[in-house]
């Protein structure tokens, strides 16, 4: 092991201040595994740090990306929880084991403040891994740490949802396809928006139970609640943001969830409507290493795979930025080393 390509982004300068370097292989410390990795997986997050829009004091310069899958080649002292050649993914925040998450742990996510995983070799804490359920490929696998860990935390987090529950879902994207999954895995109903005739056929064909096109429909919110006879979806898994709010709370029953995992859509709030209807808006930052392995039982339980729309060749992965930012993907898109 002589070299270590590793990609670096500048934040600011777009997927053209992305860079292919060669490095040292890294040596792991107390408590730390070295992992050579396998596979890796985008999220929008990725996007907003090459251009430099992410709301985190960043380094001049980082390894992109938290998503990622690999294999221990190499222990160091004091490690006993996992062993050479266990397959393994770092979890999102690499201090985040359990319980509520700390200010301490919201530095400790991969590809912002620290650096991510888009290398050949990796360094990390023994304690920041989870095993692979054993049916996924690397590939595979790399699409949980940030999209699957996150539907998994907004669906059965702090309100989780039942058999028979209505779930509200926006959009394809990564997290919007885990949600559908994994709601209907645990008995739910699920309802997701699109604005493509088209993903909408291939998500009724993955199991949910309405599609609603939001481009053909501006009062989509009010048609949403129409679907469950009136009385409202029990839970939004809102990947949108502030600009879909006030749909979203028209889909919603009284007292339901929103839980809020992205800010792509801006817009103002209206905190009365939030008082009068008793609703719960919850933040979801992905979630803890328990959450994670407790997402992996589930998948290996029911035989749960993602949905991977594309997969690109580790030296071609400024064009997996690239195609991520068309958003023309349903699922996840994934690079993969040879």
């Amino acid at each position: 092991m002589t070299q270590n390509r590793t990609y670096t982004i500048q934040p600011g300068k777009g997927i053209a201040g992305l860079e292919l370097e060669d490095r040292p292989v890294p040596t792991p410390g107390r408590g730390q595994v070295l992992l050579r990795m396998k596979a890796f997986s985008l999220n929008f997050r990725d996007l907003l740090m090459v251009d430099g829009l992410y709301p985190v004091a960043m380094p001049e310069r980082v390894v992109p990306l938290s998503d990622g899958a690999g294999e221990i080649v190499e222990l160091g002292e004091g490690c006993n929880r996992l062993a050479v050649g266990d397959r393994v993914c770092p979890i999102f925040m690499q201090s985040w084991i359990g319980g509520d998450m700390s200010d301490a742990d919201a530095g400790s996510a991969l590809g912002g403040g620290i650096d991510g995983v888009l290398a050949e070799y990796i360094v990390v804490d023994e304690a920041g891994l989870v095993r692979i359920p054993a049916h996924m490929s690397y590939a595979d696998a790399s699409t949980l740490p940030c999209a699957a860990v996150t539907a998994w935390n907004a669906l059965y987090g702090k309100e989780p949802i039942q058999p028979g529950s209505t779930v509200l879902t926006l959009g394809t994207g990564g997290v919007a396809i885990w949600a559908l999954q994994l709601a209907k895995a645990g008995g739910a109903k699920v309802i997701i928006t699109t604005s493509s005739d088209a993903k909408g056929e291939r998500a009724s064909a993955m199991g949910a139970d309405h599609v609603v096109n939001y481009a053909k429909d501006a009062d989509w919110g009010a048609s949403v609640r129409a679907l469950t006879g009136g009385r409202g979806v029990d839970k939004v898994v809102d990947s949108a943001g502030p600009g879909t709010m006030a749909q979203t709370m028209a889909a919603l029953r009284r007292g339901g969830e929103i839980a809020m995992v992205g800010v792509i859509a801006q817009g103002t709030v209206d905190p009365l409507a939030i008082l009068v209807s008793g609703l719960l808006v919850r933040g979801i930052m992905v979630g803890s290493r328990q959450h994670f392995e407790n997402l992996a039982a589930a998948l290996e339980t029911h035989g749960i795979a993602p949905v991977i729309d594309r997969s690109f060749p580790f030296e071609k992965a400024g064009d997996a930025f690239e195609y991520l930012r068309k958003a023309s993907h349903l699922g996840k898109v994934v690079i993969e080393l040879g």
